[in-house]
């Protein structure tokens, strides 16, 4: 089971198991993360799962399709590495996977 890392508004680091095949959004959401408020349940029709992928990680990960992109434009701070958690799958090369949340969802 591959572990995530969230460092949480604040600067608290989470570290949460995830299974494969689901999503980090998820994984977060059922480990009581702080920060990912995930108001469409995963459904990439809100950006409330922002956040950013760490440099080390951005090309060890699948790019975001047209409608992440589009999505991302109402994600409240979005910077280098901004991503919608709920569209990132989970996989076993995945461990060690860091995500930083902003302070704000929005």
């Amino acid at each position: 089971m591959p572990t995530i890392i969230f460092i949480e508004p604040g600067g608290k680091q989470r570290e949460v198991s995830a299974e494969a095949g689901q999503s980090v959004m998820e994984a977060a959401v059922q480990n009581g993360v702080r920060g990912i408020d995930a108001d469409c349940g995963g459904a990439c029709t809100c950006a409330t799962c922002h956040g950013y992928v760490d440099e080390a990680w951005r090309d060890r990960i699948a790019p975001a399709e047209a409608v992440e992109v589009d999505l991302l434009d109402f994600a409240y701070m979005r910077a280098e590495g901004s991503r919608l958690t709920c569209q990132l799958k989970v996989c076993d090369g995945m461990d060690g996977l860091l995500i930083r949340l902003p302070e704000s969802q929005g």
